[in-house]
């Protein structure tokens, strides 16, 4: 082989070993933003099965117009302890501020392997009414004040 094949050789072996390294990074970024987009959809459908828990009469096992004590078996999910855990991450239980109808609702979710975590913030029984927030758990993510 002349030393122009050898070089050319050599040059197509670094060319590939860059493409694939690239494209490893490239996958790994891609499964960290989509589990982030499924804590994000998960946290989204836990608040909004919240607020038809809210809605409903206290004579049908609802709110009454609030979110006070309110728990995941309230909402249909079967828990062990206070966390809800699913493939996309693990959910602490609903935390409530302030009372009656005045109450607002915090969710908050992680993936400790992908480093995300997500806040969701429901202020009230309307769809405008669900915030949220993305980040990763070592910055803690707060979900915007009503």
């Amino acid at each position: 082989m002349g030393q122009q094949q050898l070089l050319l050789l050599v040059l197509g072996i670094v060319i590939v070993g860059l493409a694939v390294v690239v494209g490893i990074q490239a996958f790994g970024e891609n499964q960290k933003k989509s589990n982030q987009d499924a804590l994000v959809n998960d946290g989204v459908r836990f608040a909004s099965d919240a607020q038809a828990w809210g809605l409903k009469p206290d004579a049908f096992g609802g709110g009454s117009g609030s979110f006070e004590g309110i728990t995941w078996q309230d909402l249909g999910y079967e828990v062990s302890g206070a966390t809800y855990v699913n493939l996309n991450g693990e959910w602490l239980q609903p935390a409530v501020s302030g009372t009656g109808t005045t109450a607002t609702l915090l969710f908050s979710g992680e993936n400790v392997q992908a480093n995300n975590a997500v806040s969701i913030r429901v202020c009230g029984m309307r769809s405008s009414d669900i915030r949220t927030a993305v980040g990763s758990i070592t910055d803690s993510p707060t979900a915007p004040a009503c």
